[in-house]
């Protein structure tokens, strides 16, 4: 192992080896602590310490790095005090995750570390997005993302590093190759001869080097992140290492050889790197052993301030408070406080655009992403214009890799700026479904960081597009806790409701019915206001029957209640589908005692069993009849037009009537 030191001082040397010292040492005790059951899980990077401290000591302290399992060098390096960080091993309320994370799951905005999630891929996006807003400040800086020669076959690895190239981001990508993913050898993972040389398919450049020098690791990330800042690129590193441990520690390495453990025992890190500082009388014996001590000394002392846990009484109000960020929107006027606005009939589609290119003026750093947006203006020409009002910088085209552009959200949303991302049809949501449902919809109750991202998400039947450009997927969302889903059915609603999205600092999944863009119209006021998300809207109220809809089905309600002026309908549009208005849900089951329930979505798992359900638990008394759900078939949505009309709930919307009107 060649040592070159380049222009580094004997302080700066010796400061690497204690900093590589530190977390080989701090292992070795969470080892000895796991046998004694005082932490329940490890994952050890022992043997891949040189990855992890060369790589951030060559980056500057608020620059983001995206770690994953093997990484407690970036940690230590980031000088987050083991106290705080054995409370997080233990499970301590008083850790970064409030004990509800585990080992490495987590993430601190105060030392720019961002919490990893057990799937590897994501990671890689999220620097992206921090690149991006490096990059739209004019910020020297770069972004910094490690993954396993294991994550390198997930497709956010080739989704991330796409993105970094064609947009020319600042951001270095490391494989940490140290030749097993848990038990799967590299021979089983990929054919190339080596991982770098993938580089080249993206258009970036890259370089392999030895994880296990230090000097090699902090050099060639310092030479890496100035040519990302200067040339505007991502770059590539594979450091070479080996994994000294089982992939936890439950795991054991009985599938690795013995021999590889004799051959990388002698390319380990530290001795290498020590024996080199004592040759070169840089550092000497006793020097190495006081400072052993002295770090033996300190991890013993923080360790004895905090190896008794934190007793708590969790509270359920604690635990639903901090699902997501809280904000407050006082100062956007509600559609229900305007008095007498300037009003202009608009379309659907036209509503929408308006609260985008508001939001737009408004949040001067705000960005919207997806396929065809910009010059061509989106698939239903949403954005048309726009760049030629903000520019190609924030109304931004994207490859087509759903799940990279999400995560490029929640990195934007790392450095506070908000973002709006356009899922071309919510039917291709299911290929970003990861990275929204256990990333952003995680994140601040994982480790307090919130996720500023709003998806659009064009949606619905009736416009003959078949099974994978008419799906109504919404449920899938509202099962997930920390997502907020909005479904407006007009046009007023539909701006008010965008409004209060981009203003809210959660992760908001907003549908938008295809086959109202231009068929549905309304009086809009003209000014900036917001339809607070979480209030359902009163249509109409009678006596008779109780309809409980949204988005399309609120129209198809509409049209049978003009067809049919002999019954008296409460009409009870819902607008929000997570939150929803339970209040208001209990008001207009009061109205009429009978109630039915109308949705476009596929009646097995749509959200009508899910009101069903909490109507009979808690309006039970209230009702004379049961509960009533009209729904599509539980089928995929068919593409000949005839078909289409026998799938769609409205139907079978007079036959449930009648049902319900017998009783």
């Amino acid at each position: 192992m060649q040592f070159q030191p380049g222009h580094l001082d004997n302080q700066q040397l010796i400061h690497l080896y204690r900093s590589l010292l530190l977390p080989r040492m701090i292992e070795e005790k969470m080892l000895i602590l796991l046998r004694q059951g005082k932490i329940s899980k490890w994952f050890s990077g022992i043997g891949q310490e040189a990855i992890s401290v060369g790589a951030t000591l060559a980056m500057d302290q608020d620059e983001w790095i995206m770690p994953l399992h093997r990484n407690l060098g970036v940690f230590t390096s980031r000088n987050m005090p083991l106290t705080e960080l054995f409370k997080q091993w233990q499970g301590d309320i008083n850790g970064y995750s409030k004990a509800r994370e585990r080992s490495f799951h987590f993430g601190s905005k105060a030392h720019y570390v961002c919490g990893m999630i057990s799937h590897l891929g994501p990671q890689l996006a999220i620097a992206d997005g921090v690149a991006l807003a490096y990059q739209q400040r004019g910020q020297q800086k770069v972004s910094l993302a490690f993954t396993g020669d294991g994550g390198t076959s997930e497709g956010d690895f080739h989704e991330a590093l796409n993105v970094a190239a064609v947009w020319g981001l600042p951001v270095i990508f490391i494989i940490e190759n140290n030749g097993y993913g848990l038990s799967t050898p590299t021979n089983e993972q990929y054919q190339c001869e080596h991982l770098i040389d993938r580089a080249k398919g993206y258009g970036m450049e890259g370089v392999r080097i030895d994880g296990n020098n230090i000097l090699e690791v902090y050099n060639t990330i310092k030479g890496v992140r100035k040519y990302c800042i200067d040339n505007q690129k991502p770059y590539l590193i594979e450091c070479d290492t080996f994994r000294m441990r089982g992939h936890e520690e439950a795991s054991g390495v009985k599938y690795v050889p013995k021999n590889l453990f004799d051959l990388w025992g002698e390319r380990d890190p530290i001795k290498n790197y020590e024996e080199y500082l004592i040759e070169k009388s840089i550092i000497t014996k006793e020097e190495v052993m006081a400072m052993r001590a002295s770090i033996k000394e300190a991890i013993d002392a923080d360790l004895h301030q905090v190896m008794e846990t934190t007793p708590f009484s969790p509270t359920v109000a604690q635990e639903i408070n901090d699902v997501f960020a809280p904000f407050t929107s006082d100062d956007i006027p509600t559609l229900d406080s305007l008095q007498a606005p300037a009003i202009q009939h608009k379309r659907f589609i036209e509503s929408i655009s308006d609260a985008l290119r508001a939001a737009m003026q408004r949040y001067p750093e705000m960005i919207i992403m997806g396929q065809d947006i910009a010059e061509y203006g989106g698939a239903f020409k949403m954005t048309e214009g726009f760049i030629n009002e903000f520019g190609k910088q924030r109304i931004r085209n994207t490859p087509i890799c759903e799940s990279a552009i999400v995560g490029a959200a929640l990195g934007l949303s790392l450095e506070g700026i908000k973002s709006v991302m356009e899922m071309q049809f919510a039917d291709f949501v299911t290929v970003g479904f990861n990275q929204i449902v256990n990333n952003l919809a995680k994140v601040h109750y994982r480790w307090g960081q919130n996720a500023d991202v709003v998806i659009r998400m064009p949606t619905g039947g009736g416009v003959g597009a078949g099974p994978f450009h008419s799906q109504s997927n919404e449920a899938w969302f509202t099962h997930v806790p920390g997502l907020k889903v909005v479904y407006p059915s007009n046009p007023a609603d539909a701006k008010g409701l965008m409004i209060a999205a981009l203003g809210d600092p959660n992760p908001i999944l907003y549908f938008e019915h295809k086959a109202m863009y231009r068929s549905v119209e309304g009086d809009v006021p003209d000014t900036y206001y917001q339809v607070p998300i979480g209030k359902a809207n009163f249509v109409s109220k009678g006596t008779e029957v109780t309809i409980i809809t949204y988005g399309m089905g609120v129209h198809w309600a509409k049209k049978y209640q003009t067809e049919n002026t002999e019954l008296s309908l409460t009409l009870l549009d819902l607008r929000s589908l997570a939150p929803l208005d339970y209040e208001a849900i209990a008001e207009a089951v009061a109205t009429t005692g009978k109630v039915l329930i109308l949705h476009e979505d596929n009646l097995t798992g749509g959200i009508g069993g899910e009101l069903s359900a909490w109507i009979a638990e808690h309006c039970f008394t209230q009702l004379d009849a049961p509960i009533m759900r009209c729904a599509s078939l539980d089928t995929p949505i068919p593409f000949n037009i005839i078909l289409e009309k026998q799938y769609l709930a409205n139907s079978r919307l007079h036959e449930t009537m009648q049902k319900l009107l017998a009783f």
